[in-house]
């Protein structure tokens, strides 16, 4: 029961000494307190039986010390077994940078592009779980999704709650890129990597691509361009008075552009042009160097001191209650 327990203050637990001297003090006090008697003969006592007071005589001091030794014990605070690891693992930092504008529903993914892509980037977190991943998302702004971290169930979650309008329409894609930057420009890992995932081309945001590339690399960033989108035209899902309508719409990705970002940041550039092209992708992304990356891991401390206080003021409360009652002495 107690394997678990530590104690945040142990040197209350010196305290526990007094119990022994105060059990010596009771011994001697209570010889001290016994009536002596000059009579003849005690023929007449040998056959009288104790009382049920006489039988609990010690009671009282029995709970005042149990009451006493809980007391200490809650001030020695009795804390759940808390451990602080530190853990050196091989692992590099990446930032996932995708596009959930609204052209990510384009269906020559199935079921679209933003599905496609999300459930591909699972299956790659997945295959690293040493490493910090990060995840930013941009349209026609950005921002980070989750920071970086090694727990990957919290990123999963994250993962799943991104949608195509979430944030106004557009492609930023200087945006996004410079806030990817933003979560790794103070990292220490020696391998320092975003993937940046898009369909379109710049058509919003406040920072060019050109720009937050050079400041990439300035940070020794490397950084993966992915444009995403079959060739030629794709089915867009379109709102019409009519309902929901697919039409077909060229597929425009600016991969000049995104191959330049990936040159000037010693990365490269991918065109997937289905879902299985995609995962390919992904995988030649797996097979980057490796650093070593020291990691921390918590668990929550829980104070535990509060059964014990709670039982001795019960006990402490018993013995009051019988020392007015059942024990009370008479003059």
């Amino acid at each position: 029961m107690f394997e678990h327990l530590k104690f945040a203050n142990p040197e209350a637990l010196y305290l526990l000494l007094l119990i022994p001297a105060a059990i010596v003090w009771y011994w001697f006090r209570g010889q001290d307190t016994k009536a002596r008697l000059q009579v003849s003969d005690f023929g007449a006592f040998l056959n009288k039986r104790k009382t049920l007071k006489q039988r609990l005589r010690h009671l009282t001091f029995i709970l005042k010390v149990i009451a006493f030794s809980l007391l200490i014990l809650s001030l020695a605070r009795p804390q759940s077994t808390t451990s602080r690891q530190n853990v050196s693992v091989e692992g590099i930092d990446i930032v996932l940078a995708m596009d959930i504008s609204g052209s990510m529903l384009a269906e020559d993914f199935k079921p679209n592009r933003l599905v496609a892509a999300k459930e591909v980037a699972k299956d790659f977190i997945k295959g690293r779980p040493s490493d910090r991943i990060g995840l930013v998302v941009f349209s026609g702004e950005s921002f980070t999704q989750c920071p970086l971290t090694t727990d990957h169930a919290i990123l999963f979650n994250l993962l799943d709650e991104i949608k195509s309008g979430m944030i106004e329409d557009g492609t930023a894609i200087g945006d996004g890129l410079a806030t990817a930057v933003s979560r790794l420009k103070e990292s220490s890992a020696v391998s320092k990597v975003i993937i940046l995932l898009t369909d379109g081309e710049n058509n919003r945001g406040f920072i060019d691509p050109a720009s937050a590339a050079e400041i990439a690399k300035v940070f020794g960033l490397r950084v993966y361009t992915i444009g995403v989108g079959t060739i030629g035209t794709a089915p867009y899902p379109v709102q019409t008075p009519f309902g929901m309508q697919y039409q077909q719409m060229e597929v425009r990705i600016d991969e000049p552009l995104l191959r330049q970002i990936a040159e000037m940041t010693n990365g490269r550039y991918y065109r997937a042009t289905n879902a299985g092209k995609l995962k390919e992708i992904y995988q030649e992304i797996d097979q980057l160097e490796k650093s070593k990356v020291d990691v921390t891991e918590f668990r929550k401390k829980t104070e535990e001191f509060l059964p014990f206080t709670l039982a001795a003021l019960v006990l402490l409360l018993l013995d009051f209650v019988l020392g007015i009652s059942f024990f009370r002495k008479f003059p």
